[in-house]
């Protein structure tokens, strides 16, 4: 029996009258999911029996993304092809517009369904209620709460164990007023604050697109916020590229932190000047509200009562900037800033130029593993390529075409397809200065507090290799 016939008997079997038949008999929560069962069991076949165009799209697709995971398995795979079905592009069409365009078959009432499915986004739920016939689940990412039903029934008896508070990495899609899971679902237990927040961090890179899947409010915030540090950064340093020894590096950073401090008082209209104990005393609060205040935001009440007494306990709205070890050690670091990439450290900028500017490259010692650095090191993303390729176009593409043994190779041509071979996204995504929501700051800083009590002889943490902030 061929794909294309077996879909077929599915859409007979649970075609528009056999759900107004279920209807009448007062079972039509449960036709609608079974139908959207059979649509999706065809949606997904006809994407993995594809050919041409579509079968490329996916083979790259899945590729690429799970180039990036840590996990490989079975759901993982699956999880990856389900983002393909709405994220993919076939020139300016998805999946889900191909299927429905090859379906002849479907009724309006199909086409709408698969239509709404294009606002299915893969979220980290955690489970608030247990209903009869699915859950209630909150996206720890947005807080965002949905009804969720399983269409298969030996999924929802596979879930039966699940219990408050479990979380769940999965994909949902909407179903009339509730939602129906997608994918097949990752079990994660019922997490503490720090496992948590390292679930969120491992979501936010292996998921970049679904971030904010169900919020696009939030995600535009996130991307105006990176916009503003960018502005910021400009402001302080005066250029988006500078180069420095890493420990003054260090002390500029925390300058800057300084800076941006300030920038934000002065934005809420804040003395910066006063302690908080003086501004509450001008707003009316005592010593014992504000502690009560403090301690809410997880501090102990040592640190409360120290908080408001300092005049410089307000530098504490804005989270600690690290620069990791290796970088604040380096005898030269390039900074490179941009209002969507965000910004680069890099202590092998200034090697790279020298390279392009010399005669006869291969001449360098270490040539070849510094260009191949650049190739497949994740943290030297397009945005540095594409500086190089505007300030040394001609000698790049010589390079280029040595290195890769392609005399035909053209920087405004193939550079783009071979940054993406080697996995590289030519488009930005959310860089990690961006702001995160509230609640998910708060997280975070349970969290560090958490772990900070349990390991308090613990030296100082790995940072990051880039400018953070929450």
């Amino acid at each position: 029996m061929t794909p294309k016939i077996y879909r077929k008997m599915l859409f007979d079997r649970y075609s528009e009258s056999y759900v107004d038949q279920m209807r009448s008999e007062d079972q039509s929560v449960n036709s609608i999911l079974e139908r959207t069962r059979a649509l999706k069991q065809g949606l997904t076949d006809f994407v993995y029996d594809a050919e041409g165009d579509l079968a490329t799209a996916l083979e790259t697709f899945t590729a690429e993304q799970l180039a990036k995971s840590q996990q490989k398995d079975t759901k993982q795979r699956d999880l990856v092809v389900d983002t393909f079905i709405t994220a993919g592009r076939i020139g300016e069409k998805t999946p889900i517009d191909l299927f429905i365009a090859s379906e002849a078959e479907l009724s309006e009432r199909d086409r709408q369904l698969l239509s709404e499915w294009k606002r299915n986004f893969t979220g980290l739920f955690v489970v608030q209620q247990i209903l009869p016939d699915g859950f209630e689940l909150r996206n720890w990412l947005t807080d965002k709460t949905y009804i969720v039903k399983p269409n298969d029934p030996a999924m929802l008896e596979d879930m039966a164990r699940f219990k408050l508070g479990e979380i769940l990495l999965t994909r949902i899609a909407p179903v009339e007023d509730y939602w129906t899971f997608f994918s097949p679902y990752m079990q994660m237990g019922n997490l503490g604050k720090p496992k948590l927040a390292v679930a969120i961090g491992n979501f936010k890179q292996n998921h970049k697109s679904d971030l904010y899947g169900d919020a696009p409010e939030l995600l535009e915030e996130a991307w105006k916020s990176v916009d503003r540090y960018h502005q910021d950064f400009l402001e302080f340093f005066g250029s988006d590229e500078l180069t420095l020894p890493g420990y003054q590096l260090g002390k500029k950073v925390a300058e800057f932190q300084e800076f941006m401090t300030q920038r934000s008082l002065e934005a809420a209209g804040v003395d910066s000047s006063k302690s908080l104990a003086e501004m509450g005393t001008d707003a009316g609060m005592t010593d014992e509200e504000l502690e009560e205040a403090a301690e809410a935001m997880g501090m102990d009440s040592q640190a409360a009562a120290k908080m408001l007494k300092s005049k410089d306990s307000l530098k504490m709205a804005v989270p600690q900037i690290d620069l990791p070890p290796d970088i604040k050690k380096a005898e030269q670091v390039t900074v490179l800033a941009h209002p969507r990439w965000g910004q680069s450290l890099l202590t092998n900028y200034q090697q790279f130029t020298d390279l392009l500017q010399t005669d006869d490259w291969q001449t360098v010692k270490g040539s070849d593993k510094l260009i191949r650095k650049y190739l497949e090191d994740s943290t030297i993303n397009a945005f540095v390529w594409h500086r190089l390729a505007e300030r040394y176009p001609t000698q790049l593409e010589k390079v280029l075409r040595e290195f890769l043994q392609q005399p035909d190779f053209q920087l405004k041509r193939d550079l783009d397809g071979l940054l993406r071979s080697h996995h590289k996204p030519t488009e930005p995504e959310l860089p990690e200065i961006a702001s995160v929501p509230i609640h998910l700051h708060n997280l975070f800083q349970e969290a560090l507090a958490e772990v900070t009590k349990s390991q308090p002889k613990k030296g100082d943490k790995k940072g990051s290799k880039g400018f953070q902030r929450a």
